[in-house]
């Protein structure tokens, strides 16, 4: 069961080692990735790779995982807000962007340490 949108198609995304998806409704941008079935680092690298797509701007991205990605969380600071849900034994974190944030997260670190 794959929690990304069948008519969402595939794009190309910099970096990234998974396949990376957009989604477009009502003049909204989704991306999607899924990193489930990865191990680290590539859930942040990835993560990274997407967040870049939607800082500063109204998009979302969704990152589904196998568990909440608290090292990642801890690097956002004020810059990018995160939403949990569990899916089907999955995780799905739905980030947005805080544009009024005055941090500057540096999306170019994507290790955990």
């Amino acid at each position: 069961m794959s929690l990304i949108p069948s008519e969402a198609s595939q794009i190309e995304v910099t970096g990234a080692t998974v396949d990376f998806f957009k989604l477009e409704e009502d003049g909204q941008s989704t991306y999607y990735f899924d990193t489930s079935k990865c191990g680290p680092p590539e859930p942040m690298v990835n993560a990274m790779c997407g967040l870049k797509l939607i800082k500063g701007t109204d998009s979302k991205l969704v990152m589904i995982n196998h568990k909440a990605p608290g090292g990642l969380f801890a690097k956002l600071g004020d810059d990018i807000s995160h939403e949990v849900e569990e899916e089907g034994g999955l995780v799905k974190i739905i980030f947005s962007s805080n544009n009024s944030s005055t941090a500057n997260t540096d999306f170019d670190q994507n290790t955990c340490h």
